[in-house]
C-alpha cells in the first residue's frame, strides 16, 4: 500500500498528513523562524549608526537561514518514507522544499506529484485538499 503524503506549509508551520491506506496521520511543525526585524533588546532602531544595524541585520539574516534549513530538515526527516509526496501553501516555503528535495535527492523527482498556492486553510481543509488530491 502506498504511503500518500500532503504538506500545507508556509514560515510559520508545516501541517503534514500521511494517508496510508485507510488510516491517516497528522503532524504539525512549528517553524521557529524569527520573522521581525526588530528585537525588544536592541533599543531604538533609529540610535543606530553605520555598520553597527548591518551587522545586525546580517546576524538576523544567518540566524533565520539557520532556523529554516532546521524545519526543512525536520519536515525531511517525515517524508522521507512517503512513496507519493503533495505540497501546498501559500508562501515561498513551498518551493524551498521542493528545492531542498531536489537537491538532496530525498525522493525521486516521479513520487513528488504536485505543488500548488493555497491560502491559509484549517486542518480539516488540509486533510480534505489532501485526501482530494490523492483520488483524482
Amino acid at each position: 500500500m502506498k504511503r500518500q503524503t500532503g504538506i500545507w506549509i508556509d514560515s510559520s508551520k508545516a501541517i503534514i498528513v500521511c494517508l496510508d491506506g485507510k488510516k491517516e496521520s497528522i503532524t504539525e511543525i512549528d517553524s521557529d523562524i524569527e520573522n521581525k526585524s526588530h528585537h525588544n533588546r536592541e533599543g531604538n532602531k533609529g540610535t543606530f549608526s553605520g555598520n553597527h544595524h548591518n551587522a545586525n541585520e546580517t546576524q538576523l539574516s544567518n540566524r533565520k537561514k539557520e532556523q529554516t534549513n532546521y524545519f526543512m530538515d525536520f519536515i525531511i526527516d517525515y517524508i522521507k518514507k512517503s512513496d507519493e509526496l503533495y505540497v501546498f501553501g501559500p508562501a515561498g516555503a513551498k518551493t524551498q522544499l521542493k528545492k531542498r528535495i531536489q537537491e538532496e535527492r530525498i525522493i525521486t523527482p516521479d513520487k513528488l506529484k504536485g505543488i500548488d498556492t493555497s491560502d491559509k486553510m484549517t486542518v480539516n481543509q488540509i486533510v480534505a485538499k489532501v485526501r482530494d488530491f490523492y483520488t483524482q
